[in-house]
């Protein structure tokens, strides 16, 4: 059972959640708002209370015995017993815990299923923010969150207003349940900054052509090219999901801001769904690497303009040096699933923080339809009334 916990309000202990448009976290219950410092202080004042509460209930718990260390003291046929008869198997537990991801909602305490990724969400009973600590922990602790900028109501604004454009979309991607569907996620990704140093050498060929009279002239001048240098990349941004089948949309809404990111702190989940990454960098350093060395290659041979071709290019591109860091970045969200045979998803993202939006939205055949044959049936009566008066 995964270790749970919500962000509680130091008045009156109701959930807290995270405001993108003042920055600061709000209490529904009381109304009342913290900054992140305050929150922070607070919940640090709270573990040094519980851990006090720890320490003072440590003698009663040495003497006292568990089922676990009676367990231990059995012997190998007795442990096989004991399993037998309790029905407890490891590998049948393992396996539930493989296939089914639980945990128990801290604030009604009802039971809750998500997926292995799954960071951050909200409870389906109680509907309080929930954020699954153990995900976020150790090996899997992000270095930095860049915060939503933009609140829900904004994104739904613009999420209508770039929609309201399109002709042709169904009616029912319009109603309120669909964009009650729209959700904030923090999508979790690679940030690369590396530095490189090439060299270009290649044989460049101008070629000039000028005519006197009735005669042509053609002049070619062939150079060696040589261009070195250092070159220096900031932010590649790699996704760190790997069911993020919608990676190339939410490319689309890039760039993200990232000289506003914050280090990580779980209060900015508070409100907003959160994934986490399932992709290791050792994964994906090889495509990186490749990355980096073509875009080096380009851009030197960008710097030898001027001449009419360029051949027998050879280059040498070394990496100096590269750092990664794993963070968050924000995304709205929503998915709409055809009515059609196909049952096809689509999908809208919009960044968080710059609004930027990006999609493939679905057709409705039948507005089509209806649009094509009312141009028809004008064309129709114009001709018809046209021939009329001819």
């Amino acid at each position: 059972m995964a270790d749970t916990f919500t962000h509680k309000c130091p008045n009156c202990s109701g959930p807290l959640m995270f405001d993108p448009k003042d920055q600061k976290f709000h209490c529904e219950y009381c109304l009342s708002v913290f900054t992140e410092d305050e929150v922070t202080a607070y919940e640090m004042s709270q573990r040094e209370a519980h851990l006090e509460d720890d320490l003072n209930n440590t003698a009663e718990e040495i003497l006292t015995y568990t089922a676990e260390s009676q367990e231990n003291e059995m012997s190998s046929e007795e442990k096989a017993t004991f399993k037998e008869a309790t029905g407890t198997d490891e590998a049948a537990e393992d396996t539930l815990e493989g296939a089914m991801e639980l945990f128990n909602c801290p604030s009604c305490g009802a039971q809750i299923v998500t997926e292995a990724t799954t960071a951050a969400t909200y409870c389906y009973y109680c509907h309080n923010p929930v954020v699954l600590s153990g995900r976020l922990s150790g090996k899997f602790l992000p270095e930095k969150v860049l915060p939503f900028a933009i609140e829900k109501e904004e994104a739904v604004e613009k999420f209508l207003a770039w929609t309201k454009k399109k002709w042709f979309i169904p009616k029912d991607f319009f109603n309120k349940q669909q964009i009650d569907k729209m959700t904030g996620v923090y999508f979790p990704y690679w940030v690369v900054d590396a530095e490189l140093e090439g060299q270009l050498n290649a044989r460049g060929t101008a070629i000039r052509v000028w005519r006197v009279g009735d005669i042509e002239y053609t002049e070619t001048k062939q150079f060696d090219v040589e261009r070195q240098g250092k070159i220096s990349f900031k932010e590649l941004i790699k996704n760190a999901l790997s069911k993020n089948t919608q990676q190339k949309m939410v490319e689309a809404v890039q760039p993200f801001l990232l000289d506003k990111a914050v280090s990580f702190k779980s209060q900015y989940l508070a409100g907003f769904q959160a994934e986490k990454r399932d992709i290791e960098y050792e994964t994906i350093n090889k495509t990186v690497k490749s990355e980096l060395t073509d875009y080096s290659e380009s851009l030197l041979r960008d710097t030898a303009s001027g001449y009419t071709s360029l051949t027998k290019v050879r280059t040498d591109i070394t990496i100096e040096n590269e750092d990664n860091q794993y963070m968050l970045l924000p995304v709205w969200l929503v998915t709409y699933r055809s009515h059609e045979k196909s049952k096809k998803v689509y999908y809208y993202a919009m960044n968080g923080q710059t609004g930027k939006v990006s999609g493939i939205l679905p057709i409705s055949y039948k507005r089509l339809g209806l649009f094509t044959f009312g141009i028809f049936a004008a064309i129709l009566a114009i001709f018809l009334i046209g021939g009329w008066f001819i």
